[in-house]
This record gives structure tokens, C-alpha cells and sequence, in this order.
């Protein structure tokens, strides 16, 4: 299972539901006891914890991440393939961008299954479909050439999306339904801390150097990994030249899929 620390889901997830609409199908009203699994830093929890009457409950395999998701509901350390609760203990077993992270989401899939007494929905993105507009010119094909190639390295299906569904289909969930919710992230005036950190690890380069490694397992050479951080080198400074005008902006839309089934 990939791992990530605290930092990377914050900015990954912040303003993920400031529109909640997309949730409707999951009748938070009528629920009773939720499930978040691999709830990570508790982003997806909290919006449970506000939108349901029920008592929710996170489980994530990391205990440094549960020591913040803690804030927003009673957490558990657990497996998500071995989940430690018994069969039905949930009318809601939920997840946000965990099984494109396994190598084998298929046993998941099973165990939402077992522990679910009626709806299981995957909230997952499809990596593929990510879509970058800039003020800096080059970054949105730069974003593009990066991607592509951090896809093609990387160990695990992070274009799943509405692919769940066929997961979904095999773990034996019927009623089956795909609903599509774009997440946008804006980096406009005026700047915030997440904004300028963001542009920061572009100038330096520590952006690309964190993905090194599942880089380097695509067709990508070490001296083509060089160059490529030499031009978001390049990139990143271009913006910080933008932002002490005000007038770099720069947006990008990662669709995820809403896949719900029913036990």
C-alpha cells in the first residue's frame, strides 16, 4: 500500500467538498453508523461527521495520520484488506482515493462488502483525466509529460476512477451507480501559505524529487529526470515572478468517481 504523510493529503484534499452536492446519493440523513477507511488525516470524516446524523467512525493502517483524523470522530487503527469489525456493523462503508493506492483492491472491495449492511461508495480519481491551466507558459504540458510518465512508473492503478465500478460488480454489490465530481484547485491572489509552499517546491525542485523513484521505473533516463526538473525549476520561478505581480493563476481539475453499491 502506498503511504502518504499528513502534509501531502492536506494540500491534495483542502476544498475537496466545499460543494457537497455529489454526496447525495449516499442519504447521510437516513444513516446510522459510517465507515471512512483509509480515512488518512480525517478530511472525508469531518464532512460525515457534519452532513450525518450517524456515528462515524475512521480506520486507516497509519497511526500517525489517525492522530489527526482523531479531531473529527473516534478512529481506529486497522487494515483495510483484514478491517476489525464484524460482518453488517455499518449501513455505509465509505472510501476516498484508497484503493487506487493498493496493488490488489479487489479484497477491500470484499471487506466493505462483509461489513456492510447496505451501501458501499468508492470515491476515487481518475489520474489520467487530470486537467492543468496555467498563466506560466509550458506548465500545463510540462504537467502533462510528468504525469504521464509518473502513471507509467508508478506501482498502482491511480487512473481507476469510474473503473470501481467493475470491482464493485465482482464483490457481488448490485445497483450500481457512477456519478462523476470534479475537484478544482486554484492557486490565485491573494497567495496563501499552501500556495506559496506549492510554488516553492517547483523553484527548488523538491516537488519532482519526492516522485524520483517511481519516475525513474517509467521509460523516463536519469538524465532525462534531470532535465525535466531543470525545466520546473524554471517553471516554478516564473510563477514566483507572477506572484509578486498578482498575476499568476493557475488551476487543476483531478476528476473523481462516486461508485456506490449496494450489499
Amino acid at each position: 500500500m502506498r503511504r502518504f504523510d499528513a502534509e501531502y493529503l492536506a494540500s491534495t484534499r483542502r476544498g475537496m467538498w466545499e460543494r457537497r452536492e455529489a454526496l447525495s446519493g449516499l442519504d447521510l440523513d437516513g444513516r446510522t453508523r459510517i465507515l471512512d477507511v483509509g480515512c488518512g488525516t480525517g478530511e472525508l470524516t469531518r464532512v460525515l461527521v457534519d452532513e450525518s446524523p450517524a456515528a462515524v467512525v475512521g480506520v486507516d493502517a497509519d497511526t500517525d495520520l489517525l492522530a489527526h483524523a482523531r479531531e473529527h470522530a473516534p478512529v481506529l487503527a486497522g487494515d483495510a484488506r483484514r478491517l476489525p469489525f464484524l460482518d453488517d456493523a455499518f449501513d455505509l462503508v465509505v472510501c476516498q482515493a484508497l484503493l487506487i493506492n493498493l496493488p490488489d483492491p479487489r479484497p477491500t472491495v470484499r471487506e466493505f462488502r462483509r461489513v456492510s449492511s447496505e451501501l458501499v461508495c468508492a470515491i476515487e480519481p481518475d489520474n489520467g483525466e487530470v486537467r492543468v491551466e496555467s498563466t506560466v507558459e509550458g506548465e500545463r504540458e510540462l504537467e502533462r509529460r510528468s504525469r504521464s510518465r509518473y502513471i507509467e512508473g508508478v506501482e498502482t492503478d491511480v487512473t481507476l476512477g469510474a473503473r470501481a465500478r467493475a470491482l464493485f460488480d465482482e464483490a457481488g454489490l448490485s445497483e450500481l451507480q457512477t456519478a462523476r465530481y470534479d475537484h478544482e484547485k486554484r492557486i490565485e491572489p491573494p497567495y496563501d501559505e499552501a500556495a506559496l509552499r506549492a510554488v516553492q517546491r517547483k523553484a527548488t525542485g523538491t516537488g519532482l524529487d519526492s516522485d524520483r523513484e517511481t519516475l525513474l521505473s517509467s521509460a523516463l533516463t536519469e538524465e532525462g529526470f534531470d532535465d525535466l526538473r531543470e525545466r520546473w525549476r524554471a517553471v516554478g520561478h516564473e510563477a514566483v515572478t507572477q506572484m509578486q505581480t498578482r498575476t499568476y493563476r493557475r488551476t487543476e481539475t483531478v476528476p473523481f468517481y462516486l461508485t456506490v453499491g449496494r450489499v
